[in-house]
């Protein structure tokens, strides 16, 4: 799977949410790390099970009527960047943010997502 396809899989498990767990997991190598601001949690998730454990955290209470678009995907090397946006009525309006990726043997060995401050932002930015 190119880095291409496995950033779109990865959303698409995304938009699938708990009932794509198992195709999410298949995604990530087993020493992965996780940065995320959506558990509050200020250390990142080491490990498959790791992971595992703080997507459920929000498979638990997923938010209504989810849309997640993606905005751009950049590609280099073993790295990249994709800049998205999602929706839901249980948040005051649209919510961007940017997920960087690092790939090892066609796995995602880390992620990171960050909340964009100004969803306004230009995606060149």
């Amino acid at each position: 799977m190119s880095h291409d396809e496995l950033v779109g899989a990865y959303f698409a498990a995304m938009r699938r949410g708990a009932d794509a767990e198992d195709e999410m997991m298949a995604l990530f190598d087993r020493d992965a790390v996780y940065v995320e601001p959506f558990s509050g949690s200020d250390r990142p998730a080491v490990g498959r099970d790791e992971v595992r454990a703080r997507l459920r955290q929000g498979w638990e209470q997923p938010l209504p009527d989810l849309e997640l678009d993606v905005l751009a995907i950049e590609i280099e090397g073993d790295q990249a960047t994709s800049r998205w946006e999602c929706r839901s009525p249980a948040l005051p309006g649209p919510v961007r943010g940017t997920d960087r990726y690092e790939f090892v043997d066609g796995r995602i060995a880390r992620l990171e997502v960050v909340i964009d401050d100004r969803p306004d932002a230009p995606l060149e930015g």
